[in-house]
Parts: structure tokens; C-alpha cells; sequence
């Protein structure tokens, strides 16, 4: 993996048939030891500045898929570091040919952080707190790559 949150590898569209339905993207969990879905706050993405909905990105884990209301209520399923996850995201046509600018953030809980770290607007991934350390659990990326 690499160094980044958002991973170059895997970065594309996706087809279904000959109907390009979206893209997909990678990221890795930039943490010491895996969390459980439920732990997780997805945040928004944006492309080229353009906004997209939590709800039209489905996470993949292992294999398996997740909406974000899934993985609110998931207390089985791990996500360990050394897993990238999948993020499908739904854009009719997907992305053009060329350089595209990804910016896109996740927080987490954790057992041992103080409540005041836990908080909707601690975790809330799409603003930044007034504790805004990655350590803590919350990331937000910012990368542009290529899709060909």
C-alpha cells in the first residue's frame, strides 16, 4: 500500500455492460489497529470540486458491500490496516479521461478517547475540530490522479 490515505491503485471506472455507471477509488486506514464498521463516519467526496453524496458511495470490504447505513449497524465486520477498502462511487458516465483532484474524509471512534472526542461534531469527518489530529481518528485526504 501506499503512503497516502487514497490510494492510486484501482482508481477507475466502473462499467456495467457497455454503460460506464461510475468510478471507484481506494483508501487505507491510516491507523495502528482496525476498527469495526460501526466505528466509522464516512464523510463527502468531492471531484474536481464537484460534491457527491454519501449515499451514492458504497464501501467494500473485503469483498463484501456497504452502504453507509450498513455499516453504522455493523458490529461484526473488522477493517484492518492492512486491507484497502473500496469506494464505489455512483456518477452516471464516471470520470473523463485525464487528471482528477479527490478530496475526501473518514473519522472513527475509539474505546479510549475522551468523550469530547467522541462527538457528532468531533467525528463529523466534513468539518474540522478544534482537536484535528489524525491520531485521534479523523482524516481528511486530499489527492489528484489519473484515470485512463
Amino acid at each position: 500500500m501506499e503512503r497516502e490515505v487514497i490510494q492510486s491503485v484501482g482508481f477507475r471506472n466502473i462499467k456495467n455492460g457497455d454503460e460506464v455507471t461510475g468510478f471507484q477509488f481506494k483508501v487505507r486506514l491510516p491507523y495502528y489497529r482496525g476498527v469495526f464498521l460501526s466505528q466509522l463516519r464516512p464523510g463527502t467526496l468531492f471531484v474536481d470540486g464537484e460534491r457527491i453524496e454519501k449515499d451514492d458511495i458504497t464501501w467494500v470490504i473485503r469483498g463484501e458491500e456497504f452502504t453507509n447505513e450498513q455499516m453504522r449497524e455493523n458490529y461484526q465486520i473488522n477493517w484492518d490496516i492492512t486491507t484497502p477498502a473500496t469506494l464505489k462511487v455512483k456518477k452516471q458516465g464516471g470520470l473523463a479521461q485525464g487528471w482528477h483532484t479527490l478530496k475526501y474524509g473518514f473519522s472513527f471512534s475509539s474505546s479510549y478517547m475522551p468523550p469530547m472526542m467522541q462527538s457528532d461534531d468531533a467525528l463529523d469527518p466534513d468539518k474540522e475540530f478544534f482537536i484535528f489530529m489524525p491520531e485521534f481518528g479523523h482524516h481528511v485526504n486530499e489527492r489528484t490522479m489519473l484515470i485512463v
